[in-house]
C-alpha cells in the first residue's frame, strides 16, 4: 500500500478558538457596519483574512526569539539577517522596517515622483495606494489569461510583453522609474509568474534602460511553483530557483509576514548603492536606524531563520497542498474559483457564485459577509471595494474580477478545518438565488477604503 502524504511536522502547541450561533455573527455584522475587518478575533472561528502574520513559527524560531540581540545599532541579529537575505537572494543591501508597506512608503519616497508610471503585474491594493499616494499612476500589465478563471494557464501572474512594451514606447524612461514583478501576483489569485517570463521582463526593461523591482511577499511560493511547472528547472533546490529570480532585478520590497514566516516585519533588499544611500535617509525618518528599522532584534532573528525553513521544498509542499485541498473540494462542490489554484489563497468568483447581486451592491463584498454568516469564516474582499475610486474622476472603478480571497494562515489549520471551510461554502453556494440584495457604502477614506469602509444593507 502505497503511504498517503503527510505533514512533515508536528503539533507542539495549540490556540482555542471559539464558534459563535448565526445570530450573534449577525448582530456582531451590525455593529462592525459590515466590514470584515472590523470584527474582534473572538467573533470569528476560522479567520481566512489575511495569510500575513498569521502563521505559527517553528521551535527553531522561538529559540531565535529568546536569544536576538536588541541593540540600537549593529545588532548581531542584523548581521544574521543581513547574511540570510543575501544568500537567498544575492541582494547585498538591507534594510529591516517593520512590513510590508513599510518597504513601500521608504522605497516609493526615494524612486517615485508625481506624474511616473509604474507597470506592474496587479499591483496589490497597498502598492497601487503608495503609487497613487504620490499622484503617479500604476500600469497594469497582466496577461490576459490571469482575468478568466477557468483557465489554467500555469502562470497567470506573468506580465504580457507587448503591454509592457507599449508603456515603455508611450512615455520617456525618466517617466517610469520601474517594472514591478509581484511575485506570486495576489490580486490575480495567487498566481505564480515564470522564470521565462521574468527573463523577458528584465530583457526587455534593459533595452529601455529601466530597473526591474521585485514586491516579494510570496516569493518561496513562486519559486515551487516554478519547479514544479518549468521543465527546466525541476531539478532545481527552491533556494537556486530564488537566487536567480532576484538576479534579474536591482531590489525587492518585502513583507516578511508571508514567506518569512514571521508575524511581524519586512524588509528593502538592493544591489544600487545610491538607491540604498538615499533609501536608508527615509528608513531612519519613517521606520528606525538602519540597522533595526521598525524590528526588534528577536523578530529579526527569528525572521533569519524563517527565510532559511521557507525555501526548503518540503515545507512549501504541505503549505501548498493544504491551499490545493480546499481549492478541489470547492472545483467539486461547483464552486467558481480561480484556476489554477494559487499558492497562498483559493479565491471566490463572486460574480458567478452571486449573479443576482448588482456591480454596484458589491457582490464580492456581500459574498464574504454572507460566508461570515454562515459560519464564523472571515475572507476578504479582493473587489470594488478594495479597487477604490480613480484618483481623478472619484468614480468607483470596477475591476475585471469580483473575487473573495480565503487566505490560508501557514502552519496553523488542520486538513479538518479545510473540510469545515468547504461544507459551509458548498451550504452558501446551495442558496445563492436567495441572496438579491447587497451593500452600500455609508463613510470612506481617501485612499485604501476597504480597511475602514463602513456599509449598510442596500
Amino acid at each position: 500500500m502505497k503511504l498517503p502524504y503527510a505533514e512533515p511536522f508536528r503539533i507542539k502547541m495549540v490556540e482555542e478558538i471559539s464558534q459563535s450561533t448565526r445570530e450573534q455573527r449577525e448582530i456582531w455584522l451590525q455593529e462592525a457596519h459590515y466590514n470584515l475587518f472590523n470584527l474582534k478575533s473572538s467573533q470569528v472561528f476560522i479567520d481566512l483574512l489575511t495569510d500575513s502574520g498569521t502563521g505559527a513559527m517553528s521551535d527553531k524560531q522561538w529559540g531565535e526569539l529568546m536569544t536576538g540581540d536588541e541593540s540600537y545599532a549593529g545588532s548581531r541579529s542584523f548581521a544574521k539577517l543581513q547574511k540570510q537575505v543575501e544568500k537567498l537572494t544575492g541582494f547585498q543591501f538591507l534594510l529591516p522596517v517593520h512590513q510590508g508597506r513599510a518597504a513601500e512608503n521608504v522605497l516609493f519616497s526615494t524612486m517615485i515622483k508625481e506624474n511616473d508610471i509604474i507597470p506592474g503585474n496587479s499591483h496589490f491594493d497597498t502598492t497601487k495606494g503608495h503609487i497613487e499616494f504620490r499622484k503617479a499612476h500604476a500600469v497594469d500589465c497582466t496577461i490576459d489569461e490571469a482575468f478568466d478563471i477557468e483557465n489554467l494557464h500555469p502562470f497567470k501572474g506573468n506580465l504580457d510583453i507587448q503591454k509592457l512594451e507599449k508603456v515603455y514606447q508611450s512615455y520617456p524612461k525618466e517617466q517610469i522609474p520601474f517594472c514591478l514583478i509581484t511575485i506570486t501576483c495576489n490580486t490575480s489569485g495567487g498566481q505564480p509568474v515564470s522564470l521565462e517570463n521574468i527573463k523577458a521582463v528584465k530583457n526587455l526593461s534593459d533595452q529601455y534602460g529601466i530597473p526591474v523591482i521585485f514586491d516579494a511577499a510570496r516569493f518561496a511560493e513562486n519559486a515551487y511553483f516554478i519547479k514544479q511547472r518549468e521543465e527546466n528547472y525541476k531539478n532545481s533546490s527552491i533556494k537556486e530557483i530564488c537566487k536567480e529570480m532576484f538576479s534579474y532585478g536591482i531590489g525587492m520590497t518585502m513583507s516578511s509576514k508571508k514567506d518569512g514566516l514571521v508575524n511581524i516585519g519586512g524588509f528593502i533588499a538592493l544591489n544600487d548603492e545610491e538607491i540604498f544611500r538615499k533609501a536608508s535617509n527615509f528608513t531612519i525618518i519613517y521606520e528606525g536606524f538602519i540597522t533595526y528599522g521598525g524590528m526588534a532584534g528577536r523578530d529579526m532573528a527569528a525572521l533569519a531563520q524563517g527565510l532559511d525553513e521557507a525555501t526548503e521544498f518540503p515545507y512549501l509542499e504541505s503549505r501548498i497542498s493544504q491551499v490545493e485541498l480546499l481549492g478541489n473540494l470547492l472545483i467539486e462542490y461547483g464552486i467558481p474559483v480561480q484556476k489554477p489554484i494559487g499558492g497562498h489563497a483559493v479565491f471566490l468568483d463572486a460574480l458567478k457564485f452571486l449573479p443576482n447581486i448588482k456591480r454596484e451592491e458589491f457582490p464580492a463584498q456581500t459574498l464574504a459577509l454572507e460566508i461570515y454568516k454562515e459560519a464564523g469564516i472571515r475572507g476578504v474582499e479582493i473587489g470594488a471595494i478594495l479597487a477604490d475610486r480613480d484618483p481623478e474622476t472619484r468614480e468607483n472603478r470596477y475591476p475585471k474580477l469580483e473575487l473573495v480571497r480565503l487566505a490560508l494562515p501557514r502552519r496553523t489549520f488542520t486538513d479538518n478545518h479545510i473540510r469545515y471551510i468547504a461544507a459551509a461554502l458548498k451550504n452558501v453556494f446551495d442558496r445563492r438565488d436567495e441572496i438579491t440584495k447587497g451593500y452600500k457604502i455609508t463613510w470612506e477614506s481617501e485612499i485604501l477604503r476597504h480597511f475602514t469602509v463602513k456599509l449598510e444593507e442596500a
